[in-house]
């Protein structure tokens, strides 16, 4: 770490978003951070996991505090003109969790849209059309249902997401 103390400033996005995202403008160059990051991974005493792709640097959180909820903090370290950099920051759920998550907003979609369709059909052959209005009620409530999960997910893990933040602001 740096024996000067530079002023940090932080651009954050909404709270309302699942996957909260940041940016820090650096007075060092992408290597500099990186190899800071992995510098502190070799540490015995540091309890965060880290994997590192090109310039960016993935924190989990140990296996021992793992949760199904349990963040992971992506960072991304760009190079800007004059030995400076940008880091860029998304919190968000372990990949298998996003992906699920996906997965079913999908299922969701592609099934509203076809009750959509099955709806029209039934009203245009004049059948009975209360199934399709009964999907076309439950599908847009569970997609509710299941924005309300992520929050509580995400509120979850929002103790183990400030513990995340403060590593890597320690280490910037």
């Amino acid at each position: 770490m740096s024996d000067k103390k530079t002023l940090l400033i932080e651009k954050r996005n909404s709270e309302l978003f699942l996957r909260p995202r940041f940016s820090i403008d650096l007075e060092e160059n992408s290597e500099v951070i990186i190899n800071r990051f992995s510098e502190a991974f070799k540490k015995e005493e540091i309890s965060f996991r880290g994997s590192f792709v090109d310039g960016h640097v993935f924190i989990s959180v140990a296996k021992e505090d793992e949760h199904f909820w349990s963040p992971q903090l992506h960072l991304e370290v760009l190079e800007r003109p004059g030995n400076k950099s940008e880091l860029k920051g998304l919190f968000g759920p372990k990949p298998q969790v996003w992906t699920l998550f996906m997965f079913i907003h999908f299922v969701i979609g592609i099934s509203f849209l076809g009750f959509c369709v099955l709806l029209y059909t039934k009203l245009s052959l004049k059948e009975s059309i209360i199934f399709p209005l009964i999907m076309m009620v439950f599908l847009p409530l569970f997609w509710i249902l299941l924005y309300f999960l992520g929050k509580i997910g995400k509120d979850t893990g929002k103790s183990q997401m400030q513990e995340l933040h403060d590593f890597m602001i320690e280490y910037i």
